[in-house]
């Protein structure tokens, strides 16, 4: 196995912050720090493979209803608003159980690349490393 590892990866999920002004309110989730952060959208009846990374640690912020999350051994329904951490090296998966697309924000700490993934199941036929 490779280790991907270029950039610090937090061990905890790092504090988000809660900043209050006249018109409501924000959360920064990655305050000046170094990350990735990507928009998945997952079609009805469709998944990503269970997989784990060497590189990175992930916070994962629900958009839509409708998205089944593995994190381990532990699968639940999540709905817009929730927010998942999934520590570097941890199995996890993202899949739609609804009837229309689920999108969920992944906010990436650490060294972002296709080449740390490893994929322990896949209904895609890809292969066990890699993109």
């Amino acid at each position: 196995m490779n280790d991907y590892v270029t950039k610090p990866i937090p061990d905890a999920r790092p504090a988000v912050g809660f900043v209050e002004r006249p018109w409501g309110f924000f959360k920064q989730y990655a305050n000046n720090c170094d990350c990735t952060v990507s928009l998945m959208t997952v079609l009805p009846g469709q998944r990503l493979s269970l997989q784990s990374h060497t590189g990175r640690a992930e916070l994962w912020i629900v958009l839509d209803d409708g998205a089944r999350v593995q994190v381990g051994e532990t699968q639940r329904e999540h709905r817009a608003g929730d927010e998942i951490w999934i520590p570097a090296n941890e199995k996890h998966r993202l899949s739609c159980s609804g009837d229309k697309p689920v999108r969920v924000l992944e906010v990436a700490f650490g060294n972002w690349q296709q080449e740390d993934i490893t994929r322990f199941d896949d209904m895609y036929a890809r292969s066990a490393a890699g993109k």
